[in-house]
């Protein structure tokens, strides 16, 4: 019988060392490598976080430029990528579709002894938003699309190939603050498989999708789509308090409230709200918005609990005129990034990651011939 501590779905275990980022430490709150989201997220863009992230530092002007460059020139889809995602079905899953194209790539690409593993970060970092919407455009508009764009973020591309028309400025800055954003957690359980499998001396499309795999949860992915759901439900601010009131004392979960880790508020929370008001006023939205502020008011009042990342990031996508089957996998285009730095990561030191089990199953037991039986 096992001594260590035992802890249901392993809360406030310590299973390893990062230098990558903080979640919620005292003094410190939510970091990437040592930097302030809160500050990342207004002032930087997130190719610059996404450099920090992969290279430990901030980039120069002119590491950045060149880094952009050399990410507008991975988004090609190779031809032979193109006939997998052309032939998955319309209803697939996005995320069963990312996930696919992902390790369908790590077979036309796949990583060599010599392969710098940053190479293949800003391969995905950059090709992710190309193949996810190869694949809705083709199924959906029946076209197929051209990946390589002008823009010059991730988030103008997203949106471009999206929309087929390069977006306005407050549209480009609210999606590229959301990937910064979305792009690192510390050992969330997607980042937490991708060290597992990386622990296994894996390849580095392996430890993706299973990240992949494991975000596709609705426990751990979901809630943006969840959250967009529940504020879609109400027709004004008024019904929303009343059903909400209902659905507290069915004691229904409510998405898109209370955190893990967080115990007061989540420090993107009020980040992605000051932009998503930006975006309800430039469109004129007079419903959703506050249909979520009331919501917020109630869950706040009856059950002390705040909106998380997810909650306003919904509306935000709404607004966005993101459909909200591309939620969670507009989070993979973030996430990768932090993803591939904890790959990376596990890899200068890696051991085998085997945790214990605490055995609650029968004591020993007399076998007995079938004949017996």
């Amino acid at each position: 019988m096992s001594t260590g501590k035992t802890s249901s779905g392993l809360a406030g275990i310590i299973a390893g060392k990062t230098k990558i980022s903080t979640v919620g430490k005292e003094s410190r709150g939510l970091t990437y490598r040592g930097y302030p989201l809160e500050v990342l997220a207004e002032q930087a863009s997130f190719e610059e976080v996404a450099y920090l992230l992969l290279y430990g530092q901030l980039p120069t002007y002119n590491q950045l430029t060149q880094y952009r460059r050399q990410l507008q020139s991975l988004r090609g889809l190779p031809k032979e990528l193109k006939l997998v995602l052309e032939a998955l079905p319309r209803e697939s899953h996005p995320m069963d579709v990312i996930r696919t194209g992902c390790s369908a790539l790590g077979c036309l690409e796949p990583e060599t002894d010599i392969t710098p593993q940053q190479d293949i970060a800003n391969r995905l970092i950059a090709l992710f938003p190309s193949m996810l919407l190869y694949w809705y455009q083709f199924h959906h508009q029946g076209v197929r699309i051209e990946t390589r764009t002008a823009e010059d973020s991730i988030a103008g591309h997203f949106l471009q190939l999206l929309h087929n028309t390069p977006p306005d400025e407050i549209s480009r800055r609210v999606l590229d603050i959301s990937l910064t954003l979305y792009a690192e957690h510390e050992f969330a359980a997607s980042t937490f498989t991708a060290r597992v499998v990386t622990s296994t001396a894996s390849d580095f499309y392996s430890a993706v999708t299973a990240a992949i795999g494991a975000l596709r949860g609705s426990l751990h992915g979901g809630a943006n789509e969840a959250a967009m759901v529940l504020i879609d439900r109400f027709s004004n601010p008024d019904d929303a308090e009343n059903e909400i009131m209902a659905m507290l004392v069915e004691k229904e979960k409510i998405m898109g409230f209370g955190h893990r880790i967080y115990k007061e508020s989540d420090p993107r929370n009020a980040v992605i709200k000051r932009w998503c008001q930006q975006l309800a006023d430039k469109i004129g939205d007079n419903r959703l918005f506050p249909i979520a502020e009331r919501i917020e008011m109630v869950m706040r009042r009856e059950k002390n609990l705040f909106p998380n990342l997810d909650f306003y990031m919904a509306p935000a996508y709404r607004f966005l005129g993101i459909p909200i089957e591309l939620y969670t996998p507009v989070f993979v285009c973030a996430r990768i990034a932090g993803w591939a730095a904890h790959i990376m990561e596990q890899r200068s030191d890696s051991k085998l990651i085997r945790p214990m089990a605490e055995y609650i199953g029968p004591e020993n037991r007399d076998f007995v011939p079938i004949e017996q039986r």
